[in-house]
């Protein structure tokens, strides 16, 4: 058990541990899973608890969910951080559960922060869930796909926390003002509009709400009485600056380019541009978010609009110029352009069946025709013999073979004829018709062009 200084009581505890539920009745959002008659409720209630991970962004009640598991369990209960224990303390944990066990007794262990264990942390557990000895609740803001094992994730159920709704958030500091445990001690004057200023501001973490409540309330004027009156000053100077939900290295860094990246591919200009506001006022480097609009630029758009590139380009490069805060309007005019000009995604298709043949078929060879004989005992063994210089016909053009004789009936480029690529689509398909009508013969034919 853990020992309490003597001074610990004479420490105020901030106003979201204070007002920490202890109940299922008091908890407040995840009606997904804790609502009546809810998969999850149904097992606390019944005291039927299985290994689980609690997989939510920060201040949505997974720490205090465990608690109030502890509280309705049979099981014993241990509390561990995995920010400051490593294998020593886990394995002092995992013997005291095995005891438990020899007794008939269930341990359920609880792993705030389960998402920095290194591997062989998490592997330590590993044994012991798999044979029953602990029952493991671990809790995470990063995506257990990508930061716990696979041999452990597959042992335990995850259950997805939501943040909180704004009217759950002011249902919550509605009742920290009344809460003896709260704010009810104490004369306070904060307008319902206040309140809801601040639930929105939390964006859905009740923690941070709850330490915004105490900190205006303490910013406060106070008056003869004892009475504390929160201005609209005072909450705009405690609610100036909000972080950015973001995490340059975690999943949250591709949910939001992949939904810039699908925002321009379904040609939806305002969408892109918040998404791509998200990132940088987030801290995003924006020469990241170049590097993904140029590729956008040829695998949604291609040759449907040769300019885009170019834009994307530009964009690209005025990034590493001047950077930011001043390049992100070059970013949003590339990812504007890019959003409105015709798609095409024949570049990119063209690419992956191509690469897929050409995995598949290492060891097919260049055609005579098309190499280069720069020795004698090259063109003794008919390399480069009967090759084709395009640039000596009228045309430009010839009926020489250049694929490998398994390959003659490929197509890889298929023009979708959006935009200009209806021009190449024309193109193209004159070509082929001239090439299947000779046989080594030329003919005039018109090449098209498209200017940016």
């Amino acid at each position: 058990m853990e020992q309490m200084s003597l001074f610990e009581n004479n420490v105020p505890q901030p106003l979201a541990a204070r007002l920490r539920p202890k109940s299922l009745e008091e908890y407040v959002g995840q009606q997904h899973l804790l609502g009546k008659g809810k998969v999850l409720r149904r097992l606390i209630e019944a005291d039927q608890i299985s290994s689980m991970i609690f997989w939510g962004p920060p201040g949505v009640g997974k720490t205090t969910l465990a608690r109030i598991i502890a509280n309705h369990t049979k099981a014993a209960f241990i509390d561990f951080s995995a920010v400051i224990s490593g294998i020593k303390e886990i394995r002092t944990v995992m013997q005291q559960a095995e005891e438990n066990r020899r007794f008939g007794e269930k341990t359920i262990v609880f792993v705030d922060e389960i998402h920095r264990f290194n591997k062989a942390q998490q592997d330590a557990f590993l044994p012991f869930v798999e044979k029953g000895s602990i029952i493991l609740i671990g809790a995470t803001t990063e995506n257990p796909s990508f930061e716990i094992n696979s041999a452990l994730i597959s042992r335990c159920k995850v259950f997805v926390l939501q943040p909180l709704g704004q009217e759950d958030i002011t249902l919550l500091l509605g009742r920290a003002l009344m809460a003896e445990s709260g704010l009810g001690s104490q004369k306070i004057k904060i307008s319902q509009e206040m309140l809801e200023g601040i639930a929105k501001f939390a964006n859905g973490d009740a923690r941070t709400a709850l330490s915004t409540l105490e900190m205006v309330v303490l910013n406060g004027d106070l008056d003869r009485e004892g009475t504390v009156t929160v201005t609209p000053e005072t909450l705009a100077q405690c609610t100036s600056k909000r972080s950015l939900l973001y995490d340059k290295s975690g999943e949250e860094h591709y949910n939001l380019i992949s939904a810039l990246h699908k925002s321009m591919r379904n040609s939806d200009p305002d969408a892109a541009v918040y998404w791509l506001a998200r990132m940088l006022e987030a801290g995003e480097d924006p020469i990241y978010i170049a590097r993904r609009v140029t590729r956008f630029a040829s695998e949604d758009v291609g040759l449907a609009d040769p300019c885009a590139l170019q834009v994307a380009v530009a964009a690209y490069q005025a990034c590493h110029l001047i950077g930011m805060p001043e390049c992100c309007v070059h970013l949003t005019q590339a990812v504007v352009y890019l959003s409105l000009a015709p798609k095409s995604n024949a570049l990119y298709v063209a690419y992956e069946e191509a690469k897929k043949d050409a995995i598949e078929r290492l060891a097919e060879p260049v055609p005579l025709v098309i190499r280069n004989a720069p020795t004698n005992l090259m063109k003794e063994l008919d390399y480069g013999k009967g090759y084709q210089y395009a640039h000596d016909t009228k045309e430009k053009l010839t009926s020489m073979q250049c694929m490998p004789d398994s390959l003659l009936e490929r197509e890889y480029y298929r023009p979708e004829g959006q935009g200009e690529e209806k021009k190449y689509k024309e193109e193209l398909k004159k070509i082929k018709m001239w090439k299947q009508k000779h046989n080594g013969k030329s003919e005039s034919i018109d090449i098209i062009s498209a200017d940016c």
